[in-house]
């Protein structure tokens, strides 16, 4: 199991969207965007856990600078 920092993502980014975007390379476990705890806004950043560490490695190789709701 491998759990993926993912980093300066729109504020605009849901979970459901960004758990599409990595289940392209394989089985998501988890999305959890990180939020500030006063405001509830997001924080820019998020983990992504996948099962499988090959369809990991796939999906951050193919996603690292790749655009996604207007941030890469």
């Amino acid at each position: 199991m491998k759990n993926i920092y993912v980093g300066n993502i729109s504020h605009s980014s849901s979970e459901e969207s960004l758990k599409t975007l990595f289940e392209s390379y394989g089985q998501v476990d988890s999305v959890r965007i990180i939020q500030d705890r006063e405001t509830g806004a997001s924080r820019g950043f998020a983990f992504v856990q996948m099962a499988n560490d090959d369809e990991a490695e796939a999906a951050i190789n193919n996603l690292n600078n790749r655009e996604h709701d207007g941030r890469r």
